[in-house]
C-alpha cells in the first residue's frame, strides 16, 4: 500500500470516528434534555428540537432595526452532565441559605391570626388589607436578610426554567388573566402564571442592580410590577406581571420566582407548577417549572439587552 493510500485511509478513518463522536454527543445531550424536562416540567410535550439557540435578536438583524441585540441565559436542560452537577450543588446551597436566614414565612409568622383559617372560601377586603399589613410587617423585620438572600440568588448565571418549544395551546388563558387583572404590555414584559391558591412572587433583577418585587413595585429604571396576586388565596388561576412599556435599559436582567406563602386551602399543595412568559421587543419565549414551598428564590431565566460594549457602560435607555 502506497504512502498516499495509507494517509488517505487514516484521514477517512479519523473523519468517521469524529463524526461518530459528534453524533453520540448530540444524542447524549438530547437524552439529558429529555430527562431534565421530565423532572422539572413533566407536563410538557415530548422534545422536538434537541438544538437550542440562545440568541433572541441577533446583532446582525439589530443593525437594520431600532432594536438592540438580545441574548438569553443558558438553561439547566442545556447543560452537560458536569455543568448540571455544579448547578445542582449551587441550588442546594441556595436552599440552605434561605433556611439559615429563617426566611420561610411559615416558620416566622405562622402564629399571626390573620394568616390562619385558610379553609374559608370567601375573603373580604378587610382580610386582604390585614394580610398586606402582615406581609409589610414581615418585610420590615426581614428586609436585610431577604436582600442578602436575593443577592446570593442573583449571582446564578443558569436558568432553571424548562424551555417550552411549541406555541401555547389554543386554550391557554395567560392573556385573558392579564386582561382580567389590568396587566400592561410593553417592550419588555415578564408574566408568571400558576393554577392553585398559593402565593408565588416574581422578582425581576434589573441591569441597574435594583430588584422589582412586591415591596418595590416601581423601579427607577422604568420597570413596574402592575399585577400581584394571592396575598390572600383568592384565585386558582393567578398571574403576576412586570413590564417596561418603553425604553428598557440595556444590560442583564434576571427573572426569579419565589414561593412566598403556602395557603392551606382545599386542593392546594406545597409544590406548585408555574409557567413564565418573557416577551422582548415582540419576541416571546415561554418556560415551565415547578417550585416547592420552603425552597430558595429560583432563577428561572435571564436575558441581556445590548452588546458587550454596552454592558461596560452605565445602563441607560436606548433611542
Amino acid at each position: 500500500m502506497s504512502l498516499i493510500t495509507t494517509a488517505a485511509t487514516a484521514v477517512a478513518t479519523t473523519g468517521i470516528i469524529y463524526a461518530a463522536y459528534r453524533l453520540n454527543k448530540r444524542r447524549n445531550q438530547r437524552l439529558l434534555r429529555e430527562a431534565r424536562r421530565k423532572k422539572y416540567a413533566p407536563d410538557l410535550p415530548p422534545l422536538i428540537n434537541p438544538i437550542t439557540n440562545q440568541t433572541v435578536i441577533s446583532a446582525d438583524s439589530s443593525k437594520h432595526s431600532d432594536k438592540p441585540p438580545v441574548e438569553r441565559t443558558k438553561q439547566i436542560e442545556e447543560l452537560t452532565e458536569k455543568e448540571y452537577d455544579s448547578w445542582q450543588e449551587r441550588d442546594e446551597g441556595r436552599d440552605a441559605n434561605i433556611m439559615q436566614l429563617r426566611l420561610i414565612l411559615e416558620d416566622v409568622i405562622g402564629d399571626l391570626t390573620e394568616l390562619e383559617d385558610e379553609e374559608r372560601e370567601e375573603y373580604t377586603e378587610q382580610d386582604r388589607v390585614m394580610n398586606l399589613e402582615a406581609r409589610a410587617e414581615w418585610i420590615n423585620e426581614h428586609e436585610e436578610t431577604l436582600e442578602e438572600h436575593a443577592t446570593f440568588v442573583e449571582s446564578e448565571m443558569i436558568g432553571s426554567g424548562i424551555i417550552v418549544e411549541e406555541s401555547p395551546p389554543e386554550n391557554d388563558d395567560l392573556d385573558q388573566r392579564l386582561e382580567r387583572e389590568g396587566g400592561k404590555s410593553g417592550a419588555v414584559q415578564v408574566s408568571l402564571a400558576w393554577d392553585d391558591f398559593n402565593d408565588l412572587d416574581l422578582h425581576l433583577f434589573c441591569p441597574s442592580g435594583e430588584r422589582i418585587y412586591f415591596n418595590n413595585k416601581n423601579s427607577e429604571c422604568g420597570g413596574e410590577l402592575d399585577v400581584d396576586m394571592n396575598v390572600k388565596p383568592v384565585s386558582d388561576n393567578a398571574v403576576e406581571n412586570v413590564v417596561w412599556q418603553e425604553n428598557p435599559p440595556k444590560g442583564t436582567y434576571k427573572v426569579g420566582v419565589h414561593f412566598y406563602k403556602y395557603h392551606r386551602k382545599r386542593g392546594t399543595k406545597r409544590r406548585t407548577k408555574y409557567r413564565l412568559r418573557v416577551s422582548i421587543f415582540g419576541k416571546v419565549q415561554e418556560y415551565s417549572g415547578m417550585i416547592k414551598y420552603g425552597s430558595a428564590i429560583q432563577m428561572v431565566t435571564g436575558f441581556t439587552i445590548g452588546t458587550e460594549a454596552d454592558l461596560s457602560k452605565q445602563y441607560s435607555g436606548f433611542e
